[in-house]
């Protein structure tokens, strides 16, 4: 297979498909040649008042840094980053941060990168109830030697007890983040009530994704203090918790996290096991906020008996599993993440 002339068209128009927090896309790329481009982060499409908001923005590099290159190689293209590792600003008063450049080198495509770029054609993210069936142990070992090579450690259970206790975590948080007033704007300003309105963005998290009703969603939402009430909020909380159900595993992943290469390195690392999980037929459900919210967080690492060590920290929180197809969430065009040369789009 020989690679293209001009392959960023291609490599682009797939590598957008990459996960990323509110599924709100903050990579824009501006091409400089058939070989190199820069990388840049929106700094409209952060997340600036979650409490890990500028590491998880790098994170979200090191996913689509990640996709990038797994398209690339299937497509018989090696990329190859020069990334500046520093850290986002959003008081910054230009729209886009840059974070570095990535260049193109003709390579053989092998069937391990045909393999990739098929599992992340099919890649997910699934808020369905779960099917109470274990997952093959060797997934689970595959995902352990992924995060093992990238220095990471891939913890796991299906303690009954623990994983209740987490799911129960995650569920306080969403309440807890609603409290907050910036957070809870945040995510207002990235939540889809319906069809209409997901088309029109194509990009946030859409009640059908969420598998709410979307009048319902909107109204919970902006009426927040409903949550706290003594017959509406256990409503709520049931209602919340049902696509909960089957969740019989747990994983997460503690390695460093003490900078942005590190923060990048992470979210490399996750896409790699989120792919060999969907090769299985196993999807994943990132609990993000239980990582943003301190005192989440603290509780995690806490009940799973964590020590993370110095620079070092319990960075993911997932349940994995078995379920039907979930519905995809939609993706803005190509030309939404092109920039020019005076950074408009392109």
């Amino acid at each position: 297979m020989l690679p293209t002339p001009e392959p960023w068209p291609l490599l682009l128009d797939e590598a957008r498909a990459y996960p990323s927090p509110h599924n709100s896309q903050p990579i824009t790329v501006r091409v400089h040649d058939g070989r190199r481009a820069e990388l840049l982060y929106d700094l409209r499409r952060g997340l600036p008042a979650e409490n890990f908001g500028i590491p998880f923005g790098n994170v979200c590099a090191g996913v689509y840094l990640e996709s990038l290159a797994t398209v690339g190689a299937a497509h018989g293209w090696s990329v190859t980053p020069d990334l500046r590792g520093e850290d986002l600003d959003f008081g910054a008063t230009a729209r886009h941060q840059s974070l570095g450049t990535v260049t193109l080198t003709p390579a053989p495509v092998i069937d391990r990168a045909r393999a990739d770029l098929a599992a992340f054609r099919r890649r997910r993210t699934s808020r369905r109830p779960y099917r109470n069936i274990p997952v093959d142990p060797a997934v689970l070992a595959e995902a352990t030697t992924i995060a093992a090579d990238a220095g990471h450690h891939f913890g796991h259970t299906a303690r009954r007890a623990l994983v209740g206790d987490l799911v129960r975590i995650n569920q306080e948080t969403l309440f807890d983040d609603l409290r907050d007033d910036a957070v809870h704007a945040e995510i207002l300003a990235w939540i889809r009530t319906s069809d209409r309105q997901a088309e029109a963005t194509r990009d946030g998290l859409s009640a059908r994704t969420l598998l709410l009703p979307g009048p319902l969603l909107g109204f919970a939402l902006r009426h927040r203090g409903m949550w706290d009430l003594p017959l509406a909020g256990p409503l709520l909380r049931r209602i919340y918790l049902s696509t909960m159900r089957g969740v019989r595993e747990l994983g997460w992943l503690t390695g460093p996290f003490a900078g942005a290469a590190d923060h990048v390195a992470a979210g490399r690392v996750f896409l790699r096991i989120w792919l060999a999980f969907t090769k299985a037929d196993v999807y994943l459900h990132p609990f993000g906020t239980v990582i943003t919210n301190p005192r989440s967080h603290e509780a995690f690492v806490s009940a799973a008996g964590i020590d993370s060590g110095e620079n070092r920290m319990a960075w993911m929180l997932f349940r994995y599993g078995h379920s039907a197809e979930p519905p995809p969430a939609l993706r803005r065009e190509l030309s939404a993440m092109l920039l020019d040369g005076n950074g408009a789009p392109a």
